[in-house]
């Protein structure tokens, strides 16, 4: 088992490490990182240079303007680590040519006097694991949950030592090197975007670091695009109106693309909605992942390509319970949110607000959920055993939530899809998995073409490989 080293010993024991040598450039909360590095002694061993380009016009001159007028944004710490890492390169590759150079770089707004800014900012390093290497880069979005401007600046010092740490000691178990990033910042930060390229990292696929993270706790909330790169949401959803769709897609059914395609036309075409400035989102959840035992990273994956390959954005959350996400996603100034849900996931949720709080405290609870920013999308079902369908307006809630749920009917906060595609209605994704893992026929006719043509070339989801082979 992996003993966490103290900030103090790993900044000491990296300044005792003569190949280990690089630059600092921090803007924005001070150079909270270097200060470890100079404090502990020994610096000389480590830092050649250290910088803040504090004011704006400074920034810009150095690094170049920014389109979006944004300072604490990841094209600035891409900018920060282009610049320095060349200039290391240009002025001590020839004269330290035994050393493995980095360059670290941070821009950081931390909670200010008004509270106004609650504390967010981008990290990166660039690193060699060898004088002749090509670099290789860390990237993240930090989060800082401590209430002072003094504590969140230290929490920044604090992590910006455990990167540098990881990257050096911890480079071969990445998985290791991510859960080193929370080592003495436990419950201060939530760290929701880490991207890790380079040479060294050619055959980690970044989403699995987006479950690392969930896993861990380092974050409730982490996503990917279609491109599978880890993003973060403040880059892409600032001020917009987000669609946002749960399932397991285990596989991704007929079903699951008709709840993507007729919600995202309603959403769209709301009047309280601006349907040029909207963006659709998948979600598995972390409980979904591990509803059979065990989370599978090879599922997990299996899952990802497919949502890939439908070229859909996807959240991966330790948000069972809607009102994380809805919390999570609220920083991000969203418009309008939107949430898909299947009818029975609906009653689960009524039915569980219900029986949670009968001591009084009902309307808070579904206050918390169905809220004015918020509405939920209901894709109906067939009722079981029968051809009666089941949705929003007709669901059997408890008793004494009746009159309450009604008024949120009323209100448009629950509303049932339309245009939906009746005779899909009869798939189940457990039923397309059991028929798919023993090649029964009829299971392609529960995907879409290009579904099932990537499942059988790449056996995703148990798919038998022996019938691919024959098949060939």
């Amino acid at each position: 088992m992996r003993k966490a080293l103290e900030t103090d010993q790993k900044t000491l024991e990296i300044n005792l490490d003569a190949q280990v040598y690089g630059a600092f450039a921090e803007i924005g909360a001070g150079q909270e990182v270097a200060r470890y590095f100079f404090q502990v002694g020994a610096a000389a061993g480590t830092i050649a240079k250290t910088m803040s380009a504090y004011d704006k016009l400074v920034s810009d001159d150095v690094y170049g303007t920014e389109p979006s007028g944004r300072y604490v944004c990841e094209s600035r710490v891409y900018k920060m680590l282009d610049h320095e890492y060349d200039l290391m390169m240009r002025r001590l590759r020839n004269d330290r040519p035994d050393a493995s150079l980095f360059a670290f770089a941070d821009t950081v707004s931390a909670v200010n006097y008004s509270r106004t800014i609650k504390g967010d900012g981008w990290l990166g390093l660039r690193f060699q694991l060898g004088p002749d290497e090509e670099p290789n880069d860390l990237v993240l979005h930090v989060k800082m949950k401590d209430k002072s401007n003094q504590l969140q600046q230290q929490a920044v010092g604090i992590l910006g030592v455990n990167m540098i740490y990881g990257c050096y000691r911890y480079f071969e178990d990445p998985k290791v090197l991510i859960e080193s990033l929370m080592d003495s910042l436990d419950g201060r930060i939530s760290i929701d975007m880490v991207r890790l390229t380079g040479p060294r990292f050619a055959d980690l696929d970044n989403r699995l670091v987006s479950l690392w993270m969930v896993k861990m706790g380092l974050t409730d909330v982490a996503i990917f695009d279609h491109n599978k790169q880890n993003v973060q949401a403040g880059e892409f959803l600032y001020r917009k109106s987000v669609l946002v769709v749960r399932g397991s897609f285990r596989p991704a059914t007929l079903v699951n693309q008709d709840m993507i395609r007729t919600a995202n036309e309603q959403f769209r075409n709301e009047e309280d909605v601006d349907g040029k400035k909207t963006f659709l989102m998948t979600e598995i959840t972390l409980d979904n992942l591990c509803s059979t035992g065990e989370l599978d990273e090879k599922d997990f994956l299996d899952r990802a390509d497919l949502l890939a390959a439908m070229n859909q954005t996807v959240i991966i959350s330790n948000c069972e319970k809607y009102t994380r996400l809805i919390k999570y996603l609220a920083d991000y100034k969203i418009q309008k949110l939107g949430m898909v849900i299947g009818v029975r996931q609906l009653l689960d949720l009524i039915t569980d607000k219900y029986y949670q709080n009968m001591d009084g405290q009902l309307l808070a609870a579904f206050g918390e959920v169905f809220n004015k920013n918020v509405r939920f999308y209901v894709y109906p079902s067939l009722q079981e055993g029968s051809e009666e369908l089941m949705t929003a307006h007709s669901l059997p809630v408890p008793e004494e939530v009746k009159f309450l749920y009604q008024h949120i009917l009323d209100s448009k906060q629950i509303k049932d899809l339309t245009n939906y595609r009746e005779e899909y209605l009869h798939i189940f994704s457990q039923d397309v998995l059991d028929m798919l893992r023993k090649d029964e026929k009829g299971w392609e006719d529960m995907v879409s073409k290009p579904v099932a043509q990537l499942i059988k070339s790449e056996c995703l989801f148990g798919f038998p490989s022996e019938q691919m082979e024959f098949e060939y």
